[in-house]
C-alpha cells in the first residue's frame, strides 16, 4: 500500500509526524520514533518569553515584581522553569540532526517579529530542515482590533520568511474572524504550510480548593474543528496542510486525509503508548485502506473537500439549517 505523501516539500513515506513535545529532549525516545517509522520529527518551541528573560531587563523585571503581590507568582514562569535555553535548543537541534538521519523541524512560539528573525536564521544554521512558527496568542486587548492582531502575525511570518530559506509552516489557533483571508495572506508571506490547530490553554476548576488545572493531552473530539478548515483550506490553497489535535487512531487520520491534510501530527498517544505508536497507526492505516479498496493514500485525499461542493457557503448554511429543524427530542436518546 502506497501511504507515501508530500509535506513542505519532503516525501514521506506515511503522514503521521510526532508533533512538538517534551518526548523528542530525549534522543533515546528520538531514536525510538525514527526506529519505528517517524518519518519526520518536530521539536518543542523554543518560546519567545525565553528568548526576551535572557535579557538583564527582563531578568530584573522577574525579581524584582514576582512577590510585589501574591498572584504575581503564578503568571510567569521564572527564568529556571523554562525546559531548555536558546543556547541549549541549537545545541539540541545539532543532537538530534546527528542521531537521525529523517527532517528534523525546529519551533518558534511567540508573537512579534523582535528577535524571531534571528533566531530562526541560527535555527536554519545549527541544522533544522524546516520551521514551524507556532503563532500563539489570545487577543483580549479591547483597544486592539482584528486587523492588528492579523497584522503582526503576517509581519512576524514574513520576518521570518526574510531570514531563512528552509520551508516554513505556521501552526495557527481557529479563533480568527476571517480565517480563510489569514491563511491566503500567510501564503502570499510566504509560509509552505499551515498546521491546524494550536491548542489554547484550557483550564478547568477544582472547586474545592478553588485552583485551576491545567490539561494537556488532547481528545479525539478536537479533530473535528481540524476536519471543517481542513476541507476549506485544501479546496482554496496549495499549502501543505497538517493536522494536530485529536488524532489519536487512524480514522481521525483518516478523516483528516480525506478533508485535505498531507500530514497529521501525533503527540497524546505517543505520550501514552510510547514510540511503537507510529509504526500502528502506519500499519493500521495501510489495512484500513486495503479494506476499502484505495490503492494508495494520495487518491484518498481531498476526496471529501470543499472542491466538490458548487456553493460551499450554501452547504454550510443549509447544513447548520438543518441540523436545528430536524431535532427532535428521541435525539436525548443519542448521548
Amino acid at each position: 500500500m502506497d501511504l507515501s505523501t508530500t509535506y513542505l516539500g519532503f516525501k514521506l513515506p506515511h503522514p503521521f509526524i510526532p508533533g512538538a513535545s517534551p518526548v523528542v529532549n530525549d534522543l533515546g525516545a528520538v531514536r525510538a520514533l525514527e526506529d519505528a517509522g517517524a518519518p519526520m520529527l518536530v521539536m518543542p518551541s523554543l518560546f519567545e518569553e525565553q528568548i526576551v528573560a535572557e535579557s538583564r531587563a527582563t531578568q530584573h523585571a522577574h525579581e524584582q515584581g514576582a512577590d510585589s503581590f501574591a498572584e504575581a507568582t503564578s503568571y510567569l514562569p521564572g527564568a529556571d522553569d523554562y525546559r531548555v535555553g536558546t543556547d541549549e535548543y541549537l545545541e539540541n537541534i545539532r543532537r538530534i540532526k546527528a542521531a537521525v538521519r529523517i527532517p528534523v523541524v525546529a519551533s518558534l512560539n511567540g508573537v512579534s517579529p523582535g528577535g524571531w528573525t534571528d533566531y530562526a536564521r541560527l535555527m536554519e544554521q545549527a541544522g533544522a530542515d524546516a520551521l514551524e512558527l507556532n503563532l500563539y496568542e489570545v487577543a483580549m486587548d479591547p483597544n486592539e482590533s482584528a486587523a492588528q492582531v492579523e497584522d503582526r502575525l503576517v509581519a512576524t511570518v514574513k520576518a521570518v520568511r526574510s531570514a531563512v530559506k528552509v520551508p516554513m509552516a505556521v501552526k495557527l489557533s481557529p479563533y480568527f474572524t476571517a480565517f480563510a483571508n489569514l491563511a491566503k495572506r500567510l501564503e502570499d508571506t510566504g509560509a509552505n504550510g499551515l498546521v491546524v490547530f494550536n491548542r489554547f490553554f484550557q483550564p478547568d476548576v477544582d472547586v474545592e480548593n478553588q485552583e485551576v488545572r491545567r490539561t494537556y493531552p488532547s481528545h479525539r473530539s478536537e479533530v473535528l474543528l481540524r476536519l471543517h478548515w481542513l476541507a476549506v483550506l485544501s479546496a482554496q490553497r496549495k499549502l501543505s496542510l497538517a493536522a494536530t489535535g485529536g488524532v489519536h487512531s487512524e480514522v481521525e487520520a483518516v478523516k483528516a486525509i480525506m478533508c485535505g491534510a498531507h500530514a497529521v501530527q501525533v503527540v497524546s498517544r505517543i505520550i501514552k503508548s510510547g514510540p511503537g505508536a507510529i509504526r500502528e497507526l502506519r500499519l493500521r492505516l495501510a489495512d484500513w485502506l486495503a479494506a476499502h479498496e484505495y490503492e494508495s493514500l494520495n487518491q484518498m485525499r481531498g476526496s471529501l473537500n470543499l472542491s466538490r461542493c458548487p456553493d460551499p457557503k450554501l452547504y454550510e448554511r443549509g447544513n447548520y439549517i438543518q441540523i436545528l429543524q430536524s431535532w427532535d427530542l428521541a435525539a436525548k436518546e443519542t448521548f
